[in-house]
């Protein structure tokens, strides 16, 4: 078996889970999360508060997509019970952002300001002594992909390091330009 399915799946306490129609969900203390489970991949409940999933065969797709389920059904979990965080910094003099209702306005030295609309279930706060932009929610794949649009309104530049990159993120520099003979 998968080394990754065949672990069981802890269930913290104040989280809710269920399956309904094809459907896992997960309830917690930071949000609610669906997951659909994929056919003939059956997923148990069990009563010491864990969960367990099994495959119908040993081929290789099916030993994939076993791991996979587990993997996606443990992150429907831990956003329920945890929640999910990226943090992004804002590098460059002048580049800055704000939250304004459901919207945020960033000003990354384009002629105009940048305005980006909060998907519902992610909650964006902005440090604006670190500049730094922290995305959170339950659902992992949102999260990331939240983050993923905000580095792209100004990627990083390759010279300088100037734009929106992840907290941590080793950016590879190119070298400018050697003046002289």
């Amino acid at each position: 078996m998968s080394r990754i399915g065949r672990m069981p799946i802890p269930v913290p306490k104040g989280t809710k889970v269920e399956l309904r129609d094809g459907r896992f969900v997960a309830e917690g203390p930071k949000g609610r999360v669906e997951q659909p489970v994929f056919a003939g991949y059956p997923v148990e409940v069990k009563d010491d508060g864990s969960i367990e999933v099994t495959r119908p065969g040993d081929s290789g797709p099916q030993r994939s997509l076993h791991g996979l389920l587990r993997a996606l059904l443990a992150n429907a979990v831990q956003g329920a019970s945890a929640g999910f965080t990226k943090q992004l910094d804002i590098v460059g003099v002048g580049y800055r952002a704000e939250v304004k209702g459901n919207q945020v306005q960033f000003a990354l030295g384009y002629s105009h300001p940048v305005l980006y609309d909060i998907p519902e279930g992610i909650k964006i706060e902005i440090d604006t002594k670190a500049n730094r932009v922290t995305v959170t929610g339950a659902d992992r794949q949102k999260v990331g992909q939240v983050a993923a649009e905000i580095r792209g309104l100004r990627r990083p530049d390759p010279y300088k390091g100037k734009g929106i990159k992840y907290t941590g993120e080793v950016l590879r520099r190119k070298v400018g330009k050697a003046g002289g003979k």
